[in-house]
């Protein structure tokens, strides 16, 4: 087949660039030709050596998008898709499939008052994730489209079901790990395997840095710690909005120098970001938001696909937890659990790693790109 992909989102780099790569050259192992289709305007945040076209209609970006410009950057992003839709629906006999690989209710509702709806090859919205608000919209909207037999909303997640909801046109499907895939010549790729001849634990703080994350208090608890090891905290981060970074460098000013610290405050993409992770024994994820409840978790599955143990909040994926022991969580928002956890998690590393490499193992397997890949094939020729 050949497949397009409409991606319409900028970002400094991170997951969404990740996971464009993942169906890249996934869908091309399978033997599938991939092309994206993309705004005049849209910058790349790495090669992925496919062909590229171009569309009328400005890229999305949510950069230090607040307030009254939030409401207009909405009615502009509104303008734009029926744009890209109606381009899209003329370029139809170009591809036998297209897949929008990061959406929401809102690409549907967009849909509905689109001729694209009546698309003769099959239309993939990929959705990252469903919270109980967007639900109800959700569901609407998809119950429109119930007739249109090539469109398929694709929800990311560990259940067969939307809040006990089920349609006949909405499809559910694990998401991927993301994995080593610029350093396969490394030999020490393999899940599990760690420097044993180093003295030092060496602990991730990784990813995008969003004041909800609760960095000061992870780093309080952490320098509290009685531990009975070395151990040493790396803290990474990139910033999209204006007063994330700015509290970013702030929490580096106030800990700069402090013994077993160190961080980096930079976006880090393909080669440098599977480095910076491999680099690591483990991940830490004490993120306190029940968004994670009902959407996949990046560094989680960064953390799976690397073969990393974590020490992550229990609203963070918990169906994952409740099938693989793949580290240890503790009740969100709780320091003191945090504390209590992190310290025997350290203490214990060595004793326990043989049950979380089984774990990573087995997870790795289940969450894979190419198994995601397949699904998400079986989904387009179903």
């Amino acid at each position: 087949m050949k497949l397009a992909i409409f991606e319409n989102i900028m970002t400094p780099g991170g997951h969404e660039v990740e996971f464009d790569r993942i169906l890249v050259e996934e869908f091309r192992a399978l033997g599938h030709e991939v092309e994206f289709y993309v705004p005049e305007n849209f910058r790349f945040q790495f090669d992925y050596q496919t062909p590229v076209k171009r569309l009328r209609g400005d890229a999305v970006t949510y950069t230090n998008s607040r307030g009254l410009k939030k409401i207009f950057s909405a009615i502009r992003r509104e303008f734009n898709r029926q744009r890209w839709y109606s381009q899209l629906l003329l370029s139809q006999k170009n591809f036998d499939a297209l897949i929008v690989p990061t959406s929401t209710y809102r690409y549907l509702r967009s849909l509905n008052n689109s001729d694209l709806k009546k698309i003769s090859v099959p239309l993939i919205f990929i959705l990252h994730g469903i919270n109980p608000t967007e639900a109800p919209k959700f569901l609407a909207e998809a119950d429109k489209l119930a007739k249109n037999k090539n469109i398929k909303p694709v929800v990311l997640t560990f259940s067969d079901n939307i809040f006990g909801e089920q349609r006949d046109n909405i499809y559910t499907i694990y998401p991927p790990t993301y994995t080593a895939r610029d350093l396969k010549s490394i030999s020490n790729l393999e899940l599990g395997i760690r420097n044993e001849k180093s003295e030092i634990l060496k602990i991730g703080f990784f990813g995008q840095y969003r004041r909800e994350k609760n960095l000061r208090g992870l780093l309080e608890v952490f320098l509290k710690g009685n531990y009975t090891r070395k151990v040493e905290l790396q803290v990474q981060g990139s910033t999209m909005h204006q007063e994330d970074s700015e509290d970013f460098e702030k929490i580096i000013a106030q800990y700069r120098g402090v013994e077993g610290l160190s961080f980096l405050h930079k976006g880090l993409i393909g080669a440098e970001w599977q480095q910076a992770i491999l680099n690591v024994d483990a991940l830490l994820m004490p993120y306190s938001a029940t968004r994670y409840l009902y959407h996949w978790g990046g560094m989680l599955f960064t953390a799976i696909g690397f073969g990393k143990p974590v020490v992550a909040s229990n609203d963070m994926n918990p169906e994952v937890f409740k099938l693989y022991r793949v580290g240890e969580t503790f009740q969100s928002g709780d320091l003191n659990e945090l504390s209590r956890v992190l310290e025997t998690f350290i203490n214990d590393f060595d004793k326990n790693f043989p049950t979380y490499e089984k774990n990573l193992r087995a997870a790795g397997e289940d969450f894979s790109p190419v198994n995601f890949a397949k699904r998400l094939e079986k989904i387009i020729r179903g």
